[in-house]
């Protein structure tokens, strides 16, 4: 079989453990195991175009598609490692060796490092929790910026223009200052029901939101429910905190599984799938 005619697409990594797919793949392909019984394992289907690439809903919904594999896997093995979207392995035509065969290589390889990250992530699951401060509803706000609205509300409309803009900073640098300080101890508090923590850069997605913390957090599952009795703990003590408490997903963000360039491999798509929310919000 020639080059272009001999691929695996690769979903996922798993234990050497007896999981067999009970879904189908991308478009409906037949999925099968590539790997030694004893050791990890490739989800892959029998690949013969290239990268996935097409308008966005087709993109959509090949992810969609990819990330059910995965919700398999982790359902249904002890441990998985979600690998990215439009991760293709070849054939290598100097060596003559199969994509099969290139797959097996590099699992054999890399047998240890896959046999350890799998082990800790045995059980595991992967919880999004999103936190921001409501400036509205944060009693420092009125109590410093109360006086100047008063003062505010008296003064000529020029003036009164003048002073809205200096209260607005006043309000934001007030909340800006509230979620620095609370940020340690809402961490703290988070990072104690994890086994690890990745935050994330991002900007209020709403108006009269400040962000103080937005992370992805691995916890053993039977830990997700103690999370989230923390985060109901932290939103009664501060009521002025918007909460997002999302999953569990397959540990997405933990996972740093990367297959060697010398194995051929073909990916047009790095970024990770995306996850299909079962979450709450609080």
């Amino acid at each position: 079989m020639n080059a272009e005619g001999d691929m695996l697409y690769v979903y996922a990594i798993v234990a050497g453990d007896d999981y067999a797919p009970a879904v189908t793949g991308i478009d409906g392909s037949a999925l099968h195991m590539v790997g030694r019984d004893t050791g990890p394992r490739a989800v892959v289907h029998r690949h013969t175009r290239g990268p996935f690439d097409g308008p966005d809903d087709s993109v959509r919904r090949w992810v969609l598609e990819h990330s059910e594999v995965i919700d398999d896997a982790w359902q249904n093995s002890p441990a998985l490692l979600p690998v990215s979207f439009n991760v293709i392995v070849r054939s290598d035509p100097e060596t003559e060796a199969t994509a099969t065969q290139q797959l097996e290589h590099w699992l054999d390889d890399s047998a240890v490092m896959l046999s350890r990250r799998l082990e800790e992530l045995c059980d595991t699951s992967e919880l999004r929790v999103e936190i921001f401060l409501d400036g509205g509803l944060l009693e420092e706000v009125d109590a410093e910026v109360g006086e100047m609205r008063t003062e505010t509300e008296s003064r000529p409309a020029g003036v009164r223009r003048l002073l809205e803009k200096r209260l607005e900073k006043t309000e934001k640098e007030i909340v800006d200052r509230a979620a620095d300080r609370i940020y340690p101890e809402i961490r703290a508090r988070i990072a104690a029901h994890c086994l690890d923590i990745e935050e994330h850069r991002s900007t209020s997605r709403e108006s009269g939101l400040t962000p103080v913390i937005m992370a992805s957090c691995l916890v053993k599952s039977t830990d997700a429910t103690a999370l989230g009795a923390e985060l109901t703990a932290l939103k009664k003590a501060q009521p002025a905190l918007s909460i997002r408490f999302l999953g569990p997903w397959p540990p997405y963000s933990f996972a740093d599984v990367s297959i060697s360039e010398e194995r051929n491999p073909s990916s047009s798509a790095p970024d990770s799938p995306t996850p299909n929310p079962q979450g709450e919000t609080t």
